[in-house]
């Protein structure tokens, strides 16, 4: 997916003035050689044509930045210093508070400073920030609304094909797969590996045109999604205020398909308690959500994303939201394919390792010994729920 540089970067230039092409330079935090970009293409109208330079007043070293290769050759995304965001208006502290409470949180419209691009070796590389410092050169030549717009269709095409790589469909001019029977596990893998692209494809492109006015428009033209695309103009074209997936008429090449069908699989299990609500809940499962509880009152809440706590809480999580998937409801009529329960019992393993590790990291750095009592039981109990799905696969098999 995308590298997020722009905490690492300590000061940088862009270069438009020749056009048709873009270079520049970016120094990061903890490294001597700057980034070197060589690029096709040209940025928005307000640095079309101009030397842009900024700086960050307090760049932090990311393990990200210092993976990046310093030659940085490919192709222009959306460059520009007018992005429309929100910025909150209240500190980090007062944020996850509001955050936490689901409050609504203020914020103020600002321009940001967005550079993107596509990088032969990297793939897609985004610096987004409001709070550097910027000195814009006069323009040594102009872009007119024209040229901007054909620019902005050729970064909109380069973030469908960088999309179309990171999901990597099924050739359609493949042989269909055979579903007249039951898949093995090894084929629900590869069928949930679809799925996870797709999910974390989606993600990056609603996180870049949430808050376009065409965004509707542009994410399923990104994704690949034509007959959605399709039927957004069908309902633009007769004025329509509403509209509804169901009446869109997918291709078969799409992704919104059935996978009873053979289609991709919509990774939503973690809502299929609404399904089996009326039915009594697997031990196992009943056991793993009760951990995830139990795990969200023993470590702290103030940990962000990437911090030990929240790798602990989320991977339990996962684990107790896909065992109900699977498990519940097992006399209700639907039985699921062994081969899918085994897929998701195997990734429930790997959430659960994960989950081991993080509470190991906590109890290391963990001086209070109450607290380091209580990351011990948690740990114990991961153990506990991961020989249970160990020996759950072995009588599956």
């Amino acid at each position: 997916m995308a590298w997020r540089i722009e905490e690492a970067v300590a000061h940088g230039e862009i270069d438009n003035t020749v056009e048709g092409r873009t270079t520049g330079r970016i120094w990061l935090a903890g490294r001597d050689e700057p980034l070197i970009l060589s690029l096709d293409g040209d940025c928005w109208r307000d640095l079309a044509g101009t030397r842009l330079q900024f700086e960050n007043p307090s760049p932090v070293t990311g393990p990200d930045a210092e993976a990046l290769d310093i030659d940085q050759t490919g192709i222009v995304g959306d460059m520009t210093a007018s992005r429309k965001n929100k910025i909150p208006t209240v500190s980090e502290e007062e944020f996850n508070t509001l955050y936490q409470n689901h409050q609504e949180i203020p914020y103020e419209w600002h321009n940001t400073l967005y550079l993107e691009w596509f990088s032969e070796i990297n793939g897609r590389v985004v610096i987004e920030s409001a709070g550097y410092t910027l000195t814009i050169s006069p323009h040594e030549w102009q872009m007119d609304e024209d040229g901007e717009d054909a620019q902005k269709l050729a970064n909109l095409n380069s973030m469908r094909d960088f999309m179309a790589q990171v999901i990597r469909r099924r050739d359609p001019e493949g042989p269909e797969p055979d579903v007249s029977g039951e898949l093995d596990e090894f084929a629900w893998e590869e069928r949930l590996k679809e799925s996870d692209r797709l999910t974390d494809a989606y993600q990056e492109v609603l996180e870049k045109y949430m808050e376009d006015v065409d965004s509707e428009q542009k994410e399923a033209f990104v994704m690949g999604w034509d007959g959605l695309l399709d039927a957004l103009a069908d309902r633009d074209e007769a004025g329509e205020n509403e509209f509804s997936s169901e009446s869109a008429d997918f291709g078969p090449d799409d992704d919104a398909r059935d996978f009873e069908d053979g289609g991709t699989v919509d990774d939503d299990f973690d809502d299929d308690e609404g399904s089996f609500g009326n039915e009594e809940d697997h031990p196992l499962q009943r056991q793993a959500q009760e951990l995830a509880m139990r795990a969200m009152d023993v470590v702290r809440s103030d940990g962000g994303p990437g911090t030990p706590s929240y790798q602990l809480v989320t991977n339990l999580l996962q684990v107790s939201g896909k065992l109900a998937g699977v498990l519940h409801g097992r006399g209700s009529g639907y039985e699921p394919e062994a081969g899918f329960v085994l897929a998701v019992l195997k990734r429930c393993l790997n959430w659960l390792n994960e989950a081991v590790g993080s509470c190991q990291e906590l109890m290391e750095i963990e001086r209070d010994p109450d607290q380091r009592a209580a990351l011990e039981h948690l740990r114990s109990s991961a153990f506990e729920i991961r020989d249970s799905i160990v020996e759950l696969r072995r009588e599956l098999k």
